[in-house]
């Protein structure tokens, strides 16, 4: 049997939540009523780090964009974060010449990158 003690700390995750939650600008309410959850529970995920139900887990992580991979995977295993997620979906309705400007901004980050090596 399993200690209490040995269970998952979600109190990072449910910090994740809140900030991707604040930074698409929705209320707690608005997401409760996205995924049908009652807000306070939410609350609780956020602010207590209260496990979430695994549908509600999927729900947040879906609608939010965040990544679990970094709070489940080892660091090395880490593929995406959630913070490169986001950008990536707002990457999605950019236009041609969006991307062209991003990809310059990339470039001259890793070439002053360089320089300072």
């Amino acid at each position: 049997m399993r200690k209490k003690e040995d269970k998952y700390d979600f109190k990072a995750f449910g910090l994740a939540i809140k900030e991707a939650r604040k930074k698409r600008g929705l209320t707690r309410e608005q997401v409760g009523a996205m995924i049908e959850i009652d807000p306070r529970y939410l609350t609780n995920i956020e602010n207590k780090g209260q496990h979430p139900s695994l549908q509600v887990l999927y729900d947040l992580v879906s609608l939010l964009n965040v990544s679990v991979d970094e709070f489940f995977l080892p660091a090395a295993n880490l593929t995406k974060s959630t913070r490169r997620r986001q950008i990536e979906k707002q990457m999605d309705s950019f236009t041609e010449k969006e991307l062209m400007l991003m990809e310059a901004l990339v470039v001259g980050i890793n070439n002053a990158k360089g320089a300072e090596d």
